[in-house]
């Protein structure tokens, strides 16, 4: 009997020695490899802060470079918040997808049955799966800049004609799927950035993810910088909220990634808001487009992903065809980029490997770097 538990113990030591040297030596080789994407970047691109997080299994890993504030010297921390850009929309899709789940709104449901100003418009007739996939017609990127408050947003949905049939071609629009997220709202009786705020952020577990920086969050709010290196900070606009107004931590940031990847603690309702924001509604000939995220087959190549999040498939119209009912799955590289004048942004997911990266900077700079980092950090991960 004393000989079993000293074979037991012997095991069981080795076992922990084991996978004491396998944890250190991933985090010995991802160090590395952030080390040379992050300077490498912040070299090419005069980068003055950026912060990686990386999510293996449940555990995680935070690599900060530069400064938040270079005129206070502030350094980037797990901390530090970052304006988002368009990863925002999946946020707007996960509020709508909250409102489902209560039984407030149906994906079938038209835009009028929420807004019946627009009654008898062509918006108003159409379907809320075709504004919350960038399907309704041809919506454009953005409003058009005679466009200033809610009343001319009102008069420019009222008049706006479609292109083509929705459901036909998929341009990406922040008019949208912000239309997507404001009804959302509207449906659960709520202002959006209310029941951002009080209710999804704080049910996900983000504690320092918010639309608007409050006044004691402030000095780790982090200036962005244009590409002539002035400091800068996001403009209000019309359903910016909804869009592109999200700021949040590397470290909340994870949190969310786990979230979608079904490791986070959250309720039933949650879980399931985050569900809908995977259900595949439309193919195009690189991912398939979900709410907020869009979905490529994994394994997946760079290059695949480089023509997905390129300017060609942000600016133009592509054809969509409908997917086959249900939700993206677990073998599906989730990914969505964002951008403000300051700020730079990346988050990508695989479910199945257990693995999520979120890749935050104070300066814009290209997507296809942004999404080649993160590819390279995590194909030296996952073999």
């Amino acid at each position: 009997m004393k000989l079993n538990n000293a074979l037991v113990a012997i095991l069981s030591l080795t076992s922990f020695v084991t996978f004491a040297k396998t944890e250190l030596t991933v985090s010995s080789q991802l160090k590395s490899v952030v080390d040379d994407c992050a300077k490498g970047l912040i070299n090419e691109y005069d980068i003055p802060g950026l912060a990686v997080a990386v999510t293996i299994d449940g555990k995680r890993y935070f690599y900060n470079y530069g400064f938040a504030d270079e005129s206070k010297g502030s350094l980037v921390t797990n901390d530090t918040i970052f304006e988002l850009g368009s990863i925002s929309k999946t946020f707007a899709a996960t509020l709508t997808g909250y409102a489902q789940e209560k039984g407030k709104l149906d994906m079938d449901d038209k835009v009028k049955d929420y807004i019946p100003e627009l009654e008898n418009s062509a918006l108003g007739n159409t379907k809320l799966v075709h504004v919350a996939t960038y399907t309704a017609g041809g919506l454009p990127l953005q409003f058009p800049s005679e466009v200033t408050n809610d009343a001319e947003m009102m008069q420019y949905y009222k008049t706006w004609k479609p292109e083509y049939e929705a459901g036909t071609k998929r341009k990406y629009s922040n008019p949208s799927i912000g239309l997507f997220g404001y009804i959302g709202a509207l449906s659960m009786k709520s202002d959006y950035t209310e029941m951002m705020e009080t209710v999804i952020l704080p049910e996900l577990g983000m504690t320092n993810t918010f639309v608007d920086v409050p006044k004691d969050k402030l000095n780790n709010y982090a200036f962005g910088y244009s590409s002539e290196g002035n400091p800068v900070r996001v403009n209000p606009g019309i359903l910016d909220a909804q869009a592109y107004g999200i700021k949040s931590t590397s470290s909340d940031m994870l949190q969310y990634i786990e979230a979608n990847m079904g490791q986070a603690q959250l309720n039933n309702d949650m879980e399931n808001a985050l569900e809908q924001t995977h259900i595949k509604y439309f193919n195009t000939d690189t991912f398939t487009q979900a709410v907020g995220w869009e979905g490529y087959d994994y394994p997946v190549s760079l290059s695949q992903l480089l023509k997905g999040n390129s300017s060609d498939v942000i600016l133009n119209a592509k054809p969509v065809q409908a997917s086959e009912s249900g939700t993206l799955g677990r073998d599906i590289w989730y990914n969505k980029t964002g951008s403000t004048g300051g700020f730079g942004a990346y988050v990508a997911y695989v479910p199945s490997e257990k693995i999520g990266i979120v890749i935050l900077a104070n300066k814009n700079y290209p997507n296809a770097e942004r999404v080649e980092a993160a590819y390279h950090i995590i194909s030296s991960v996952v073999k």
